[in-house]
């Protein structure tokens, strides 16, 4: 099952609370989320190759999540929070860990001092550094959409991909701009520690679209009640793998244990596709008409077998639809049966939103804003996380490609529509919150 059909821990993530690390001074600061993260974090890459090898079990990614450094830098004498993510690099590299996130600000309702410093650092921070991620939560089902906040974000992704132009714009991989983004997220590159959490936990996303397809092979003649009850199944047994990973390892580092995110999250190997599953159920190619109903099912009976499997389920806990990170999405787009209007239709009812699109290098700041503030209306109606990982590749056309590497994978850059929305976007102020979002 692991080799085979690429089941794995995709992440454990030690969320670590920095608030106890704010000072005037930003070197001091600096000296302070260093050494803690050092006593913290030191023993977490040799728990996760311990309990790899005693079990089994491959733990593809060693993570740490940090509190939103804007709340943690705005008491600072300084300007450029860029010196706070090559801190937290340097720790990452020195832990041994694969990344980590936090380097985040959350504006849905306006901006602080520390939020504008932050997202104003985030082109550069990106720039230097490899194994930090920024997230920006710019909406939420309560507080409604920060118009101001999307149209700036939609600047930001233009000069993040403008500062790492030489690897196609990668940084952008590494930023995220969310609506509700949850606080005990262990997947990257939204992963923060929300200021609601205990001082250090340990979050567990598992992954494995592999194994869930391999079950629906041998259902091929069934209907949707059997087909919907085979994948629940799948993934309460998947949950309960991580369930045990993720009890352990906490243990051995003497934190709590957070939450479990049970995630189909694909990477760019045959054999571990989201899209291949919902071409498994019947679909000649993911993008083609019936693809958002397959992921709705799909999405609904793993949060059910997951929930069912663990009572601390959290995250984001249903299949993620990045492209660059899945191969079959890949070839539904070089087909020509999968869009970037069909993928926002998608999103309504996936777990994450847009992510890892490329797009075209002269996609204008307003389109990508109008983008964006296409999936937080998404996210805000529904009352759900959505996010969009946007990567205006520089140089590059519809139809060219382009590649980041890794788990990050590759992908063909995604037309967008020629009809401009930069009125839309320069009016600012906020879009309200929906009528529902009135409950107390």
């Amino acid at each position: 099952m692991f080799l085979r059909y690429k089941l794995d821990i995709r992440a454990i993530t030690l969320g670590v609370s920095l608030l106890d690390c704010v000072s005037r001074s930003g070197v001091e600061t600096r000296r302070r989320i260093r050494e803690k993260l050092l006593r913290v974090a030191g023993g977490l890459v040799k728990t996760g190759r311990e309990i790899e090898t005693e079990y089994g079990i491959p733990i593809i990614n060693k993570r740490l999540a940090v509190t939103p450094l804007a709340l943690v830098a705005m008491s600072s004498d300084e300007d450029n929070y860029t010196p706070y993510a090559q801190t937290l690099d340097e720790v990452a590299r020195e832990l041994g860990v694969d990344f980590v996130g936090g380097f985040s600000a959350l504006v849905q309702k306006g901006f602080s001092s520390g939020d504008e410093k932050l997202i104003a650092s985030i082109p550069e921070a990106l720039s230097v550094t490899g194994r930090v991620c920024a997230s920006v939560n710019v909406a939420s089902t309560r507080s409604g959409i920060n118009m101001d906040a999307v149209r700036r974000m939609g600047e930001i992704v233009k000069q993040t991909a403008q500062q790492t132009a030489d690897r196609d714009g990668v940084g952008c991989a590494k930023l995220v701009v969310f609506c509700n983004a949850p606080e005990d997220n262990p997947f990257m590159a939204g992963a923060f520690h929300g200021i609601g959490e205990s001082e250090s936990c340990l979050n567990v996303g598992v992954s494995g679209p592999g194994v869930v397809k391999a079950a629906l092979e041998a259902h091929r003649d069934a209907g949707f009640d059997e087909l919907a009850d085979v994948i629940k199944k799948t993934a309460f047994k998947i949950t309960r793998m991580g369930q045990l990973v993720g009890m352990e390892a906490a243990k051995r580092l003497g934190v709590p244990f957070g939450i479990l995110d049970l995630s189909l999250a694909p990477t760019p190997e045959v054999g571990d596709s989201v899209a291949r599953i919902l071409e498994e159920m019947g679909l000649e190619s993911a993008g083609t008409h019936g693809t958002t109903a397959a992921l709705a099912m799909l999405t609904d009976m793993v949060k059910k077998g997951g929930v069912m499997a663990s009572t601390h389920v959290g995250g984001f806990s249903g299949a993620f639809i990045p492209v660059s990170e899945d191969e079959g999405m890949v070839a539904a787009v070089r087909n020509g049966a999968l869009s970037l209007d069909k993928l926002e239709a998608m999103t309504c009812v996936c777990s994450v939103g847009l992510d890892m699109i490329a797009l075209p290098g002269n996609t204008s700041a307003s389109t990508i804003a109008a983008i964006i503030a296409d999936e937080m209306a998404i996210g805000m109606v529904n009352n759900k996380t959505t996010a969009a990982r946007l990567i205006p590749v520089p140089g590059k056309k519809a139809g060219d490609w382009a590649e980041f590497g890794g788990l990050l994978g590759g992908a063909p850059i995604m037309a967008v529509n020629r009809a401009r929305s930069d009125a839309f976007i320069a009016r600012g102020g906020r879009i309200p919150a929906p009528i529902h979002s009135f409950r107390n």
